[in-house]
């Protein structure tokens, strides 16, 4: 694997984040980087913060405490829209697609291409179609635009969720849990389409419990554990074993 250059400005900087839900504390002073082309894996037991910190990060949560920045700006998120208008994306885990629809209808859903005729708006089907073929292409997928989601596998609808993303130009993609569920092969097909984010430069947070597919694709680690960060080491400085250890809390903190 090769690491990301991590020089230069983060795209996304978090200093201080805390949540409070009334007296529950959901998060605490949590500090997080990432570099664009940078692929960084969250990890922690349920319960452990990370679904929160995602939510504040996609616009869903305001934070109670700290800051956030992204391109070196200062930013404020009162929804969703806020945070994908700067560039931030999120593929749940449930994808959110409509299995009644074409693949290319998906990637375009709500964001249609209209062609004039006379005082109509038609949808361009077609010019929809061979962007949505180009997107594929440079994720290197085998989805193809007229195919419909229903008759997919699990590696073929993450295509089409990622693809969702390159048309917005999203410079930082939050994929939560992308591999649970789907086959052996469908994983190796998910993981390549996390490289091929990383070689176009689009910044990833891997949000998994699968430590096979974080050590092969991920650049650095986090581990949550209790609403507090209590890691962030470069892959090749830690093992799953001490990952595992985090998690758990037989080791407090790395």
């Amino acid at each position: 694997m090769t690491t990301s250059s991590t020089s230069g400005q983060p795209v996304l900087e978090l200093t201080g984040i805390g949540k409070e839900f009334g007296a529950i504390r959901a998060l605490h002073d949590v500090d997080l980087h990432v570099h664009p082309g940078e692929v960084v894996g969250l990890m922690g037991d349920n319960g452990a913060g990370k679904s929160t910190l995602v939510k504040i990060i996609a616009g869903n949560f305001r934070p109670t405490h700290g800051e956030i920045r992204f391109d070196g700006a200062a930013v404020h998120f009162n929804r969703p829209i806020d945070a994908r208008a700067v560039g931030i994306e999120v593929v749940y885990q449930d994808l959110a697609l409509a299995d009644n629809l074409t693949a290319a209808a998906n990637v375009f859903l709500g964001r249609e291409l209209k062609r004039k005729f006379g005082p109509l708006a038609l949808l361009d089907h077609k010019a929809m179609a061979a962007r949505a073929l180009d997107l594929f292409g440079e994720l290197r997928s085998e989805t193809r635009p007229h195919d419909l989601v229903k008759q997919m596998s699990g590696g073929q609808r993450q295509a089409v969720a990622i693809a969702r993303t390159r048309l917005s130009n999203a410079k930082l993609v939050m994929m939560d849990e992308p591999t649970a569920a789907i086959s052996v092969r469908q994983v190796e097909q998910v993981l390549s389409l996390i490289h091929r984010l990383k070689e176009q430069g689009v910044a990833v947070m891997l949000i998994s419990h699968r430590m096979p597919d974080v050590f092969a694709v991920c650049d650095r680690v986090i581990v949550m554990r209790r609403g507090e960060k209590r890691a962030d080491k470069p892959i090749h400085d830690t093992s799953p074993e001490e990952v595992t250890a985090l998690i758990t809390g037989a080791k407090e903190a790395a």
